[in-house]
């Protein structure tokens, strides 16, 4: 019997093993969480589905996703990843991911985790919502609004709050499974 899954998921197996794996799941991991951050932001205007296809190679190139060895990135590692034909070759989204870096770091060392820090503003629980269709899960909310806003502050690059949201769903901070999902 076939699983019924939110109606943005593919055939692909990728996708369909993020979906049922990832996607939702609350994490709390620094690493897991900088690894996300990474992804969200060079995903930026392009499919998701794009950046799951190149995420390995995005774990290869920004050394499994060592949040400590990103932030040292100099220019010699911009260019080599900017010839890298695996990821996205953006500058200003490796540049970006190397400046959100160091203000992960920043944020661990002020809130004893990141994890301590972007958890509270969903008081350390994920958000149920109930949503029938992808037609009404928003693109943005006033919490997605507020963290876009204090991270800009912060000096982040890239995380608007459409950006953001799609953060909190992937990191589990939003539960945005359809009703009729086998993972709701």
């Amino acid at each position: 019997m076939m699983k019924t899954r939110c109606a943005w998921v593919n055939k692909d197996q990728l996708y369909i093993d993020y979906h049922d794996n990832e996607w939702g799941k609350p994490t709390k991991d620094d690493k897991t969480l900088f690894e996300f951050l990474v992804l969200e932001s060079f995903q930026a205007g392009l499919s998701w589905y794009t950046i799951l296809k190149k995420r390995e190679a995005f774990k290869e190139a920004f050394d499994n996703f060592d949040v400590k060895k990103v932030a040292n990135y100099n220019e010699n590692i911009i260019n080599k990843l900017l010839e890298n034909e695996g990821i996205i070759r953006h500058r200003g989204k490796i540049v970006a991911a190397i400046n959100n870096a160091k203000l992960f770091i920043a944020i661990q060392k002020e809130f004893g985790s990141f994890s301590n820090f972007i958890w509270n503003y969903v008081n350390n629980e994920p958000i149920e919502n109930n949503w029938d269709s992808i037609k009404d899960v928003p693109a943005t909310t006033i919490i997605s609004d507020q963290i876009a806003k204090d991270l800009k502050k912060r000096g982040f690059k890239f995380f608007g709050s459409t950006t953001i949201y799609a953060y909190m769903q992937a990191v589990g901070m939003v539960n945005d499974h359809t009703n009729d999902c086998f993972c709701k």
